[in-house]
């Protein structure tokens, strides 16, 4: 995910980075049982605790190719590289852009490489970690 620095409309993919303040991990976590009940992702994606990001904000990166690896438990359940994503930042910024203002603090998610994706219950631990980010490591909390 990215966090912007600069307000951007419109920008073109080659200049989409200039507006970057940096990359961090985040944990996108989702209670997919509400989804299947709602029919809608609002609660399934909006509850307390669903999208912890961090540990900090890594200014100094080239997104388009660092490892990622996800683990719950310590179990590795997904290693791939930003290189795979379906869509890179500078795309994504662009695209996004196109039909919003960005504004300095906004924060992007991207998405993950195939693979990202895996149940978990209450009481797993789930960690992040993205080369030259670190590690974010969360442990899942039942939801309401």
């Amino acid at each position: 995910m990215c966090c912007l620095k600069a307000p951007v409309k419109d920008v073109a993919e080659r200049d989409a980075l200039d507006y970057v303040l940096g990359y961090t991990c985040g944990n996108d976590l989702g209670a997919f049982d509400f989804l299947e009940t709602d029919g809608i992702v609002t609660r399934a994606r909006g509850f307390d605790t669903s999208g912890p990001i961090g540990p900090w904000i890594a200014t100094d990166l080239d997104p388009d190719h660092l490892s990622i690896k996800g683990r719950v438990n310590g179990e590795i359940k997904q290693d791939s590289n930003t290189s795979l994503m379906i869509s890179g930042v500078k795309k994504l910024i662009s695209h996004i852009s196109a039909f919003m203002t960005l504004q300095p603090g906004d924060v992007i998610w991207t998405g993950t490489p195939k693979g990202g994706a895996c149940p978990v219950k209450a009481g797993d631990v789930m960690e992040v970690e993205i080369e030259g980010i670190g590690s974010l490591k969360n442990k899942v909390a039942a939801s309401k």
